[in-house]
């Protein structure tokens, strides 16, 4: 039933585990695992799987026993007999496990890439393009313009750094709650699918963005959350590949904008898959933000921002072919055509 949707995810992890294993041996530098909570590797897996587990089970049996552990048991027990069978158990593992896999090694190819690439190759050519596009103008100069550099910026930048915990809230969520099986493998696969062509894009064209190569355009902006990180990437380049710096990652690589291609992704599940309107409009408007903060704080160029559009685009529709989803006629909405045990679906 999920074959596709399985070859299409643990394919993607392992692809970018060959690559990311072979990138090291020829440069002579190991990987690195550059999220370092919640321990090592072989603990955080199952750790990460068993926090998804807690997090459905202690919220609801909580709130359904009010607190009396007498009714505790039962709870749990109906709940794992309706919502955790078989089916579901592998997707939250296969999800997260191939998620995993595929994060690490695109920090770790993102981290090689000056060793093998060179150094910002396509700045100069993208910034060019941007003054095209702008009739001889700075996109930053005329987003600061317009949305000002005082209060907005902290705004802005709020936005754009809740991508951080987006990303693994959003996997989760979908993997452990999604009511269709099919659309946690669609998801997942599509995420893995995303970051893997952002990393194949940051080798096509190596940039460091507007903000590292230009940054005399973003010298009016306040001390925000945003320009702190951007500092400490600026530092954190310059360990790696000045200072010989052990056990760190480099992240620092402007084509395309994967903040672009996941706000987007989400976006388009929420569309989707939930039929909340307040929700779709929340991210939709979070997407929207996220360009503009791209593009206003200088991580990105315009052409980064297309680009993260394209990756969004495809990996949602090749992760909804793989899952089993069928869409209609103008791709403006879709439907399951897998039949999971607790979601049937007639066959047409």
């Amino acid at each position: 039933m999920h074959r596709p949707a399985y070859a299409l995810l643990v394919g993607t992890a392992a692809i970018m585990g060959v690559l990311a294993v072979t990138a090291a041996i020829t440069l002579d530098r190991r990987l690195v695992d550059p999220e370092g909570f919640l321990g090592p590797a072989w603990l955080r897996l199952p750790l990460l799987v068993l926090g998804a587990f807690l997090l459905d089970l202690l919220p609801r049996t909580l709130w359904g026993s009010r607190m009396k552990p007498a009714l505790m048991p039962a709870i749990v027990k109906e709940r794992i007999r309706t919502h955790w069978d078989r089916e579901r158990i592998i997707l939250v593992v296969l999800g997260l496990v191939s998620f995993y896999i595929t994060y690490v090694c695109y920090r770790n190819l993102k981290s090689f890439l000056p060793f093998i690439m060179g150094e910002d190759k396509y700045d100069r050519e993208l910034h060019l393009i941007d003054r095209a596009l702008m009739f001889g103008h700075e996109p930053a100069t005329i987003l600061h313009t317009i949305f000002g550099t005082g209060f907005s910026a902290h705004i802005l930048s709020t936005i754009y750094l809740w991508f951080l915990p987006l990303v693994p809230l959003a996997l989760a969520a979908w993997l452990v709650w999604s009511r269709n099986i099919t659309f946690g493998y669609w998801f997942a696969t599509s995420q893995c699918l995303a970051w893997s062509l952002g990393t194949a894009s940051y080798y096509a064209l190596p940039t460091l963005g507007p903000g590292f190569q230009y940054s005399y355009l973003y010298a009016d902006l306040p001390n925000t959350g945003s320009s702190e990180l951007m500092e400490a990437l600026f530092y954190g380049r310059k360990g790696v590949i000045r200072d010989g710096a052990e056990g760190a990652v480099q992240s620092v690589a402007g084509f395309a904008s994967l903040h672009v291609a996941i706000t987007l992704l989400v976006a388009l599940m929420v569309q989707y898959t939930l039929r909340n309107k307040i929700l779709r409009i929340v991210f939709w408007v979070n997407f929207a933000i996220t360009v503009v903060a791209t593009l206003y704080f200088g991580w990105h160029y315009i052409a980064d921002d297309l680009a993260g559009v394209v990756i969004a685009l495809f990996s949602f529709w090749l992760g909804g072919l793989a899952s089993g989803q069928k869409f209609d006629r103008h791709g403006l909405a879709s439907h399951p055509t897998s039949t999971t045990s607790q979601v049937p679906v007639d066959a047409e």
